[in-house]
């Protein structure tokens, strides 16, 4: 009898994917909770069971006034124990079998969260859908699906698993699709150098169902990271396209140097010239006129995927922009801006140099009294102007007269030579 009873719990342990130890666990616990339904039973009290002969017995143990145990343990087995334990325990083993079950399952999964599970599409509604990963279901949540991406049921698909909840109805496994880490797992699979750690993804940024960027490093120079990713004629990165149904992934080499990182994350478009500022964390990023439309994307999704993988801001400009703002930013302004005075209420100038605020019109008066002193500077230069110019003409005037004066005594010498002879 104890062993059929014996291979009859191992076969349960089996099925159940348990392990005996547990099952006897259980087993003690049932009896315990059938001994104490039990008229006249010792309030502390618990089984023992002998793992060679499966023969059990109950001890017990005195209490004192505070409720703790006191005194010699004593042996308290009832004479038909036997017959009231097989008939009170089925329920309460039930119970601790299904317990240690679940316990089990949340334990296979605990530690597996940032990990990847293929499961089969079981049940798909408007908030969820349910995916059969073989002893336990996975629910992936609706925010974690792709947009526009419906598989049909009953089809195989990978997921990454974000979170693992233990629920009173065993282990409840949240994965996601939109997960950017659902790419690094995937190229992990994909990749032997990955998977060794020869290569490495140092970045990825993701828009799920559209676009994603990963930026790659590798740690010998004998191995190319990007050509690793890729593979023999696009074989690799193919295969998770194909998994991710049909997404577009850039993959583009890390460098530590800012400005020649933030140029490659911006391919396929060519960049003229990369200006970072350190106490903003942004950049601006000057391309050619031909390339402005390219460098940032469809609904600037090239610029955004290109910010979240450097963790930069990037300001995209074509050549014309920059120019005409370094022409803008040369022109001078007056400085300071215009504030509302608080007790009356009017709108004043406030110059940045300290000076009292002024009144609009206290502004125009000054500001036509500027307008009106640039005037008379350019009437003075002017007037100047004229007057060297007079001065000139009258020097060109006296001179030529001096000329004629030369001229006409000349003539006169002739005239006088002539009557003379």
């Amino acid at each position: 009898m104890n062993q059929e009873m014996m291979e009859a719990l191992q076969a349960l342990a089996v099925e159940r994917g348990i392990t005996v130890d547990a099952l006897f666990a259980a087993l003690a616990d049932a009896l315990e909770s059938a001994y104490k339904r039990m008229p006249d039973a010792h309030e502390y009290a618990w089984v023992t069971i002998d793992p060679d002969t499966l023969e059990f017995r109950v001890f017990a143990q005195d209490l004192d006034e505070e409720g703790e145990p006191v005194g010699e343990e004593y042996e308290v087995t009832p004479d038909n124990f036997g017959r009231i334990a097989a008939q009170t325990a089925r329920q309460v083993m039930t119970q601790r079998i299904r317990e240690a079950e679940r316990e089990l399952k949340y334990e296979e999964y605990a530690g597996r969260e940032g990990d990847i599970v293929t499961g089969m599409i079981q049940q798909t509604d408007a908030r969820y859908t349910l995916l059969d990963l073989g002893r336990v279901e996975a629910l992936l949540p609706q925010a974690e699906q792709v947009p526009y991406e419906r598989p049909d049921n009953t089809a195989r698909i990978k997921a990454y698993i974000v979170e693992v909840r233990k629920t009173a109805k065993g282990p409840q496994i949240v994965v996601s699709r939109t997960h950017p880490g659902l790419v690094k797992r995937l190229f992990e699979l994909e990749v032997p150098e990955i998977a060794d750690g020869i290569v490495e993804i140092k970045a990825c940024a993701r828009e799920p169902g559209h676009r994603t960027k990963i930026a790659v490093w590798s740690n010998d120079t004998n191995v190319d990271p990007v050509g690793a990713c890729v593979g023999a004629r696009g074989a690799r990165v193919r295969q998770v396209v194909n998994e991710l149904r049909g997404e577009k992934i850039d993959i583009v080499p890390f460098n530590e140097d800012l400005q020649e990182f933030v140029t490659r994350a911006l391919s396929p478009a060519k960049v003229t010239e990369v200006r970072p500022d350190e106490t903003t964390g942004d950049c601006d990023v000057i391309v050619p006129d031909y390339q402005l439309s390219l460098a940032i994307g469809k609904e600037g999704q090239n610029a955004r995927l290109a910010s979240r993988l450097t963790g930069w801001g990037i300001n995209i400009k074509s050549e014309t922009q920059f120019a005409e703002e370094q022409a803008y930013g040369d022109v001078e302004w007056a400085d300071g801006e215009w504030i509302v005075d608080e007790e009356s209420g009017e709108q004043k100038w406030q110059p940045t140099d300290g000076s009292p605020a002024m009144t609009i019109a206290e502004w125009e008066a000054a500001s036509d009294a500027e307008a009106a002193k640039s005037s008379a500077d350019s009437a003075d230069s002017g007037d100047s102007t004229d007057s060297d110019d007079s001065a000139d003409s009258a020097d060109e005037r006296e001179a030529d007269g001096d000329s004629e004066a030369e001229v006409l005594s000349d003539d006169e010498n002739e005239q006088a030579a002539s009557e003379e002879e």
